[in-house]
């Protein structure tokens, strides 16, 4: 899955299950948003809290990429360091190799009529 597909049902998930549960909890609760002195709506408050909810996603996915990214990056660093060293400690042979398999290669003779 690419990752911009993974974000956008992250997101959707998020909001989904704002407004599914944010209701129920704002009842249970009994908790009541207040903007400049006025109480607003219910429907107006989960979705403040959607939003809040699709903010902390986003960190999340940021926190976890750039912890993997670094994760990824610190392997591909060691992999490519064993990979020169591999090649300068055994250039020699491989160079042998090259020359020996461009010697003794099969050579087409090209004939005309």
């Amino acid at each position: 899955m690419s990752f911009f597909k993974s974000l956008l049902l992250a997101i959707l998930a998020s909001i989904f299950l704002t407004y599914v549960f944010g209701a129920s909890f704002l009842a249970l609760f009994d908790v009541n948003v207040i903007v400049d002195g006025e109480m607003i709506e219910p429907l107006k408050a989960i979705t403040a809290s959607a939003l809040v909810m699709v903010i902390l996603v986003l960190v999340a996915l940021a926190i976890v990429l750039s912890v993997f990214g670094s994760i990824i990056f610190a392997t591909m660093i060691i992999l490519g360091c064993a990979v020169m060293v591999a090649i300068g400690v055994f250039w020699p042979v491989f160079l042998a190799a090259i020359v020996i398999w461009l010697i003794s290669r099969d050579k087409k003779n090209n004939q005309y009529a």
